[in-house]
């Protein structure tokens, strides 16, 4: 066999909380396709529900280019450690303690950012976004920038931007509206309200959403929502909404007796990789560049301009929202928006003593 060239930018090592592991790819009948596997790439960040630092966002790029060159790799696999999070976005500590009140710091950390998206819009492989509980805000852009989307239905979909000091530039401004169209788009990317992983299916977000929450033996749908079904004309679907009041602490008290268990979630996406192994791998490379055209037409189109603005704020309403998030005790993590909004109607500057007067509760007050 002839020497194949190594087309890795740099040898590849993992980096500080992003894994890389490959798993057997599958046949349809269960048993493992010799010489094939699927590279998983998992930020390992669970404690900061897999917020991605710097350097994770350097792994990403890297652990992407690595998975697309390495020529036995069928599907790609994106997720989090752990039950409770993909990604929650950009890691707000670093944010706040670092990337704040420097906006050409987190200008070039936006470069980095851009490149996390596109590494995954330009990966040579399918990469499928395995969401193992929440997928917010960053998370939530670079989950849409997947191509498929596969998620335990315990998982929420949003965005925080707004409400702590951003605008979800990253890519929900460009990918949300091609996804659930203008209004709900509008809806979610304003007013960082929650959906559910099956308002999330009903929508058109995902492809799957899977039960993990396994009770007396027996996996049960998430308990936490609305399980009316309705008629979409092609079958029934769970409604989905999150319930209130009575019904929602029982859900509460039935979720927290239950274990969860992510192999129902695993078993969903080997059956999806078998399913693409078993195509034309080039036609199916091309088959994903055409398809990818319609998100990176905005993608492309938007991002520079995007970095830039992002970086500006960070002199402003970032620098506020980020840090009350970082510094606000549990529950009290966002700032007097009503205050903030007098304040610039009165012409005030952007000063410490302005700051200061806005931020929520610190935890060592409450």
């Amino acid at each position: 066999m002839a020497q194949l060239n190594d087309h890795d930018l740099v040898p590849f090592s993992p980096s500080e909380g992003v894994r890389i592991d490959y798993r057997p790819a599958l046949m349809p009948d269960g048993s493992e396709a010799e010489g094939l596997v699927n590279c998983w790439i998992t930020l390992d960040n669970p404690r900061q529900l897999n917020s991605y630092t710097t350097a994770m966002v350097k792994g990403v790029i890297l652990g992407m280019r690595h998975a697309a060159n390495t020529r036995n790799v069928v599907a790609v696999v994106f997720t989090g450690a752990g039950d409770r999070a993909f990604c929650t976005g950009g890691n707000t500590k670093e944010y706040a303690e670092y990337y704040a009140r420097r906006p050409e710091e987190y200008r070039q950390y936006m470069r980095l950012f851009n490149d996390m998206v596109s590494s995954i819009l330009h990966c040579d492989k399918p990469v499928i976004c395995r969401v193992n509980g929440m997928r917010i805000a960053g998370g939530q852009e670079i989950g849409m920038a997947c191509d498929f989307t596969l998620a335990s239905d315990l998982a929420v979909f949003g965005q925080a931007g707004p409400k702590h000091g951003s605008a979800p530039d990253g890519g929900s401004t460009d990918f949300l509206p091609l996804f659930v169209g203008f209004e709900r788009a509008m809806q979610s990317c304003t007013l960082c309200e929650m959906w559910t992983a099956y308002e999330a299916l009903r929508y058109g977000l995902i492809s799957e959403a899977v039960p993990v929450l396994k009770v007396d033996g027996k996996f049960i749908p998430n308990p936490l929502v609305e399980t009316k079904r309705w008629h979409d004309g092609a079958g029934q679907v769970i409604h989905g909404r999150m319930l209130t009041g009575d019904e929602l602490a029982a859900g509460k008290a039935l979720l927290k007796s239950g274990q969860i268990d992510l192999t129902p979630l695993d078993e969903a996406v080997d059956r999806l990789c078998t399913k693409l192994l078993m195509t034309m791998p080039g036609c199916l490379t091309r088959t994903l560049e055409s398809t990818r055209r319609h998100k990176l037409a905005h993608w492309d189109r938007n991002r520079e301009g995007n970095r830039s603005w992002l970086g500006v704020n960070m002199l402003g309403e970032a620098n506020l929202g980020f840090r009350a998030f970082n510094e606000g005790a549990r529950g009290h993590r966002e700032v007097d928006f009503a205050e903030l909004r007098r304040a610039i109607a009165r012409g005030e500057y952007w000063s410490e003593e302005l700051v200061e007067s806005l931020m929520p509760p610190r935890k060592d007050e409450v």
